[in-house]
């Protein structure tokens, strides 16, 4: 019984990545495809290793980061390092995270401030002579 083979193009589909993407994945050292003449043929193993990839990818993480776990993954006898390391990794992730959303908040805030003060200033202006030139008095916001 030989093991299922998937072409550039069947993950390409799977995943929603360009060939592009795969390929520069095989050049980072994530995938390993066989040749079958011009072609790429790749087995089970890339598919799974191109889907801890994506995921990782989604999570932040850099592709240094994702083929350090991966390949612990290939050479452990257990699990325990992979996960350790995981989770430092999604820690660290969590972190940066964090502190975006309090960068996010803080802008958010002054961007409230901003709209109030331009609205205040829209609603103070007195109507003026249409036929006297465009000037506004300069005022801070």
């Amino acid at each position: 019984m030989s093991e299922a083979t998937f072409s550039i193009t069947d993950l390409s589909r799977e995943f929603d990545v360009t060939p592009r993407t795969i390929r520069y994945y095989e050049d980072q050292g994530l995938l390993f495809p066989r040749r079958s003449g011009l072609q790429r043929v790749y087995a089970k193993r890339d598919r799974t290793r191109l889907k801890l990839a994506l995921r990782g990818k989604r999570l932040g993480l850099s592709l240094a980061e994702i083929k350090s776990m991966i390949d612990l993954y290939d050479t452990a006898q257990d699990e325990e390092g992979q996960l350790v390391k995981f989770l430092a990794a999604l820690a660290q992730r969590r972190a940066a995270l964090e502190r975006q959303r309090e960068d996010i908040e803080v802008l958010l805030t002054e961007i409230s401030g901003f709209e109030q003060q331009c609205r205040e200033l829209l609603a103070a202006e007195v109507p003026r002579d249409p036929t006297a030139p465009a000037k506004r008095p300069r005022r801070r916001v």
